[in-house]
């Protein structure tokens, strides 16, 4: 199956796995890596993650971590666009996490390639600002919001309703005039989800598959893998392999990682196998 993924001005064979290196300009992340908006320090870290080996780089402004509260979208932007015009030539697609239809069209107008979206293009004019766009879009499943999302999460059947619900987003933003080639889904590991929902997810990560479009996973040091290990979020490392190794096995394509250099080194070991 064809997985070219068209991501502004780049187009990535997704056949085989990618990794997004995560750089966080917000001021509250749950992995300790926030960058309090400084421009510099997070240039470098993208810079050091391409050079670890990431295929996509994907900065955000606004923590989405559980009780994550919203920052304005003024504030976002202006922490951004530095970001997006210091490495828009950097060789790698430029990924922005936001919810935010104004703070989208600001990054694509900057040069950005990709929106990655853990609210899936719902917010009012969000399909209407990546469709007039070359830009890819991940759209990812959350049960509520980040403030409240984790108080009691609830699924029938998780895997299912996430496979319903990613469905449906597909098929609106095909509809409001973004092509499949340029879309990309993502479970969200830890958006509404207990340790339960998440471990079925990944169990059954297969049954989440959409023809042609290649899967996004994120479990990079969440709490999910300190429930198993007891470990904090900068200990999370290897359980953080291991989950996304699992995720590849059954069919994720693209990894959303802080551990670039570690993840590669994986994945080389997985790919020689599979090669033999």
């Amino acid at each position: 199956m064809n997985q070219n993924f068209h991501c502004g001005r780049f187009v990535l064979n997704a056949e085989r796995p990618l990794i997004m290196g995560i750089v966080n300009l917000s001021d509250d992340s749950f992995s300790g890596d926030g960058l309090h908006g400084d421009t510099s320090a997070a240039v470098a870290q993208g810079l050091r993650l391409i050079e670890e080996g990431a295929h996509i780089l994907d900065v955000g402004a606004e923590s989405s971590r559980p009780g994550a509260q919203p920052v304005p979208a003024a504030q976002e932007i202006a922490r951004l666009l530095p970001f997006v015009e210091a490495l828009r030539n950097c060789g790698v697609p430029l990924s922005i996490d936001t919810v935010k239809p104004e703070v989208m069209q600001a990054v694509l107008s900057a040069g950005a390639d990709m929106i990655n979206d853990i609210n899936a293009l719902r917010a009012p004019g969000a399909l209407a600002a990546v469709a007039a766009s070359k830009a890819g879009v991940c759209l990812m499943h959350m049960q509520g919001e980040p403030a409240s999302m984790q108080h009691d999460p609830r699924y029938g059947d998780v895997v299912a309703e996430v496979a319903e619900f990613l469905g449906e987003r597909v098929a609106a933003a095909e509809a409001a005039g973004i092509p499949l080639n340029r879309i990309v889904v993502d479970p969200g590991f830890g958006f509404g989800k207990s340790l339960e929902h998440n471990i079925a997810l990944l169990r059954r990560l297969d049954e989440l598959l959409v023809p042609g479009l290649p899967l996004l996973v994120g479990m990079s040091r969440k709490s999910m893998l300190g429930l198993i290990t007891g470990r904090t979020a900068s200990e999370r490392v290897s359980a953080g392999i291991a989950a996304h190794i699992l995720a590849v096995l059954r069919g994720a394509r693209i990894l959303r990682v802080h551990d670039v250099a570690a993840t590669r080194d994986a994945l080389a070991v997985v790919q020689a196998v599979e090669d033999y």
